[in-house]
């Protein structure tokens, strides 16, 4: 009685987890009730475009350097210690050259207090002087590598999601790579450019009193750099740049938004970006904008200049906006990589692949035919050559691949193409199952055993052998789970699902129907 409530149970549990992917709509009540999740298609099977990234990292530990460099010359002015050279030098140190040898211990002391993450070294300085190299330790330099692809894989993920991708697959790889697959998308390459924008905004002040002309020359005035906006002919469609010269120091970055958001200029009828400040960024952005009343304040993304406003008046509120003759697809995806964040270092594109959708389906469609035809031809032989025997393992066959597709939608799990090469090899490996039990059933009988007595044996002694190969092959699936990729995870998912389901179906139930006739309804002459 318990196992057939259990083989119940389970049957109604592979088809309520099913029905979300065979049923078409369903009533509203079914979602807060009963399972709702569809069985999740693959790139090869849905289409898209499949990614391979790869993080610069050592661009973070760069731009780490960069960022205690400013703090450093900070920190030397705050404690009057003179410094005539101050910068970055190579991938992980920071060269500095002080005006005065009794500076040295103090900056020493310094260095030790306030940035332990870095050694100093003494070096030849310039005419005679002291001289440091600050260099990073080892274990700080792979802690920001880490980071930043933890922050890169993090930061794209958001991004996906607020791009309306449904059901992304996006994972880590092996030497700091990410795996980017996205199912189902009809614009590839605006995905493409979405991912790979690094978008560090900026905020920084126009150097007018500095001269364009000559710093396009050549001539740049320290502390200045000539940035570029790309403007575009609303008519021709001609794209010329517009140099503008800018102090280089950052007054504000992308890192104090909140939010970012597309609305409509009432006046021109076009699109802009609305920023939205925390309180830190509101207080930064309403000090900037008041001591700098009447100058132009430039608004940068990856180096090139969205605007350049010229401030009016203190701003409070924590409200900006970034205008720049945006198509509304333009400021949309500004508004996500505003407010999914920056990535901590630029990401480049190693691999990639697209698939039609018409060539998902057509590979569905194949896949589907070769399993209704393997499994036709199964299905026949087991019941032209073990007669009722043979349908009860047809029966089992069919609950068989009902507990595999209601286990692909339980866990969550892509199928793929390979996943359905996998389904193909579960239903032989099935099948197999209760070829080995009929022999057994079949020797017992041919000793001249009664059915009951052939039953109960030809199971017990099939048992032990169907459950050492089901081990070992379900060993090897988790192997190509742990180390294989996409299309080999795939495979190893329907594989390992279909291994259990075969087992528990030859095993468990074909041995309930075979009970109930040969005990219960006390059947003497067995079909096999």
């Amino acid at each position: 009685m318990w196992r057939s409530l259990i083989a119940l149970v389970a049957i109604l549990l592979g088809l309520l987890y099913l029905m979300p992917s065979i049923g078409g709509k369903l009533p509203g009540w079914w979602s807060h009730v009963l399972p709702s999740e569809k069985i999740k298609l693959g790139l090869d099977l849905q289409g898209g475009i499949h990614l391979i990234l790869e993080v610069e990292s050592i661009k973070a530990v760069e731009s780490h350097l960069e960022r205690v460099s400013e703090e450093i010359k900070h920190d030397m002015r705050k404690a009057k210690l003179r410094y005539g050279d101050l910068k970055r030098a190579g991938k992980d140190q920071i060269f500095i050259a002080l005006m005065r040898v009794e500076d040295s211990t103090a900056f020493n002391d310094l260095v030790a207090a306030t940035y332990p993450d870095f050694r100093l070294e003494s070096v030849p300085g310039t005419d005679g002087r002291p001289g440091f190299h600050m260099r990073l330790d080892p274990k700080a330099k792979e802690r920001i590598m880490k980071m930043a692809v933890d922050q890169a894989l993090e930061t794209i993920r958001n991004r996906i999601d607020q791009f309306g991708v449904s059901e992304p697959d996006i994972r880590p790889q092996e030497e700091d790579r990410i795996l980017v697959q996205l199912p189902g998308i009809k614009d590839p390459k605006r995905a493409v450019e979405l991912i790979g924008k690094t978008a560090i905004l900026e905020f920084k002040l126009m150097d007018e009193e500095g001269n364009l002309e000559e710093a396009i020359k050549g001539n740049v005035p320290p502390g200045d750099e000539i940035l570029y906006e790309v403007a575009t002919d609303p008519n021709t469609g001609a794209k010329r740049k517009i140099p503008f010269l800018l102090k280089k120091r950052t007054l504000l970055t992308g890192e104090y938004i909140t939010d970012a958001r597309v609305a409509i200029d009432s006046r021109y009828n076009e699109p802009y970006v609305s920023l939205s400040f925390d309180a830190r960024g509101a207080r930064l952005f309403e000090q900037i904008t008041g001591e700098n009343i009447k100058k132009r304040l430039a608004i940068v993304l990856d180096n090139n200049v969205y605007s350049a406003p010229v401030i009016q008046d203190k701003i409070s509120g924590g409200k900006a906006q970034i205008t720049g003759r945006f198509t509304m697809e333009e400021a949309k995806d500004l508004a996500i990589v505003l407010r999914a964040g920056a990535l901590p270092a630029p990401v480049k594109i190693l691999e990639e692949r697209s698939v039609g959708p018409s060539l998902g389906k057509d590979s569905i469609n194949k896949g589907l035919n070769s399993m209704l035809i393997g499994g036709v031809i199964v299905v026949l032989f087991m019941a032209f050559y073990y007669r009722l025997s043979g349908v009860i393992a047809n029966l089992a066959l069919m609950l068989n691949i009902l507990f595999i597709m209601g286990g692909l939608a339980f866990f969550g799990a892509t199928l793929t193409l390979p996943g359905i090469a996998g389904i193909i090899l579960t239903i032989g490996m099935a099948v197999d199952a209760n070829v080995l039990i009929f022999e057994r059933i079949r020797e017992e009988l041919r000793l001249g055993k009664p059915v009951r007595t052939a039953i109960e044996t030809g199971y017990s002694k099939a048992f032990v052998t169907i459950l050492d190969s089901n081990v070992t092959t379900i060993i090897t699936a988790l192997v190509l789970f742990q180390f294989g990729t996409g299309p080999v995870r795939g495979f190893a998912v329907t594989l390992s699902i279909g291994i259990l389901a075969s087992f528990f179906t030859a095993i468990f139930i074909t041995r309930i129907i075979f009970d109930y006739l040969y005990v219960i309804k006390r059947m003497n002459k067995i079909s096999i």
